[in-house]
């Protein structure tokens, strides 16, 4: 077989994997995790480049295939979303406390409820992070290796694709801050926020919840089967 056919068929099977992959997350309602989209494509398909290229098919049409953590999705593309804003009606609607609470874990994670109100310098009631948890945005880690293993928190995938970040490295920094009014000019100019890591991996002082964690939270019941 001539190297021009070889490449003929390199090519369509590349095709034909582009096709499944682009199957796979335009019929998901959220992300799709690219484990699971190589595991559906035929053997010895490079996941990505196959990825790649399709991403790269989307790049200049009005939704983009954009990475959201380890996962893709498509989003309406970046300079089009204002039209859909237009028509949108916001589900989520958070208080003061909420958004100092959502954004204290975001920059802090792994944190505990205590860390949190050293940050904010106010209690957190119990109340707010029931409602960040009713969001999907934030989820309970796991427990920190510390007197009374206190439950740690952090954002999901779900809170990545809420506000078009690939991974938590891509929150906004200080000057974006600054910018948007959301850090006062007395800042001290030597304060920066912390470095976030690139996944959401337990860290070393963290302990995975544990079935009879989940119970006494409130996550299972004694049966062990997940409340609704």
């Amino acid at each position: 077989m001539t190297r021009d056919a070889l490449d003929a068929l390199r090519d369509r099977a590349l095709h034909e994997a582009e096709r499944i992959a682009e199957a796979l997350i335009f019929a998901s309602s959220g992300p799709v995790a690219e484990s699971l989209i190589a595991a559906k494509l035929p053997q010895g398909a490079p996941v990505g480049l196959v990825i790649q290229r399709l991403a790269e098919s989307y790049a200049h049409r009005g939704v983009n295939l954009v990475r959201v953590g380890d996962a893709w999705a498509f989003r309406t593309a970046a300079d089009l979303g204002f039209l859909i804003r237009q028509e949108e009606t916001e589900v989520k609607k958070l208080s003061r406390a909420g958004l100092e609470v959502l954004s204290t874990i975001a920059y802090h994670q792994p944190v505990t409820r205590a860390e949190i109100e050293d940050v904010r310098g106010f209690a957190t009631s119990k109340g707010t992070l029931d409602v960040l948890l009713e969001t999907g945005w934030v989820r309970m880690r796991g427990r920190r290796r510390s007197p009374g293993r206190p439950v740690t928190y952090g954002t999901t995938a779900a809170f990545l694709d809420h506000f078009g970040l690939e991974d938590l490295r891509d929150l906004p920094g200080m000057d974006e801050l600054k910018g948007a009014g959301l850090l006062s000019g007395r800042v001290p100019s030597n304060f920066q926020p912390p470095v976030l890591p690139a996944n959401d991996d337990l860290t070393e002082d963290e302990d995975p919840l544990t079935q009879m964690d989940l119970e006494e939270l409130g996550l299972l019941t004694p049966m062990g089967e997940a409340e609704d």
